[in-house]
């Protein structure tokens, strides 16, 4: 038959408990082990004593002046100071992660703030961040949005124009970017004599990203049925960053926002194509947000203006 000291499950055992125990094995001493804790020595064996009987057995056996572990206090030490060591990286790991220094960000990027925001971000993280975790998703608004209720991803910067306003999204960090029709430096049209007329355009091919239904009303108000996204664009993509390098080794145009390419040249309209674009971080009410998303925001300050 079990004793009733083989049956017992210890279940008071603490982190302050097996600290103890390993300071007295590592000086010998309960004096020398109640002073490196700051602790009286009669509440040191105390805790000492609680300890062994809690599991039952005793860790020490006292010669003379000198504690020397039993066998099973030498068992009993190699697993404290595993338990102790894992401990102390777990709190070490929550004070990072409380600091944005590590754990896990996962941001969904629409196709304009994908073109603004993705290399520095990457940057930023690789340089200044190297513990944090970072994974980005791109994509059609409507597919991101299904992934932060979905629980993929942690928050999304996108075109406000493109999402549907619900409830349950929190939209902060807002900022609006002019849009404009772009092309290369040396391209035909600019030596077009201004104000260029929308017909003129479309000689060319327009690139363009998915544009919101908004922005559609917008140009077909300005320019005519014929400046309707369906009808005038003809290289569309989710990946603007793409674009802009079609529309830098070709004569096609680029409808995006101005600061997307500073390197490509604004074509001058009339009317004027007074659109903006509304960029936001998006994220779920109610939801903690992820420890390191200020980073996003900080980024987000410094690069979404014009």
């Amino acid at each position: 038959m079990h004793s009733m000291n083989e049956n017992r499950i210890p279940t008071a055992l603490t982190l302050v408990q097996l600290r103890h125990l390993i300071a007295l094995a590592e000086t010998g001493s309960f004096t020398r082990a109640a002073e490196s804790v700051y602790l009286t020595q009669s509440a040191f064996s105390r805790s000492v004593k609680a300890l062994e009987d809690e599991l039952g057995q005793p860790l020490f056996d006292r010669i003379g002046k000198r504690s020397e572990l039993t066998p099973f206090g030498r068992e009993v030490l190699q697993r404290a100071r595993h338990v102790v060591f894992d401990a102390d990286e777990i709190g070490a790991s929550g004070r990072q992660m409380r600091s944005g220094r590590a754990g896990s960000l996962r941001i969904g990027l629409g196709s304009g703030p994908g073109a603004m925001l993705m290399t520095p971000l990457l940057k930023e993280m690789a340089t200044r961040h190297p513990s944090v975790h970072l994974q980005i998703a791109r994509g059609d608004t409507v597919l991101l949005v299904q992934a932060l209720r979905e629980r993929e991803v942690d928050a999304l910067v996108v075109d406000l124009r493109s999402m549907v306003p619900a409830p349950d999204l929190k939209v902060s960090n807002l900022a609006e970017m002019r849009g404009a029709l772009l092309c290369r430096p040396g391209h035909p049209l600019t030596r077009w004599k201004p104000p260029l007329r929308f017909a003129v355009l479309r000689q060319y091919p327009i690139a363009s990203t998915p544009l919101s239904d908004e922005v559609a009303r917008a140009m077909v108000e300005r320019f005519g049925p014929d400046a309707h996204p369906s009808v005038c664009v003809t290289l569309r993509c989710e990946e603007l960053a793409s674009l802009i390098e079609v529309v830098r080794d070709s004569d096609a145009l680029l409808l995006a926002i101005r600061n997307a390419a500073p390197d490509l040249v604004e074509l001058p309209l009339k009317p004027g194509l007074s659109v903006p674009a509304r960029f936001g971080l998006v994220t779920l009410v109610g939801r903690s947000e992820a420890p390191s998303l200020p980073i996003v925001r900080e980024l987000m300050e410094r690069l979404i203006h014009d």
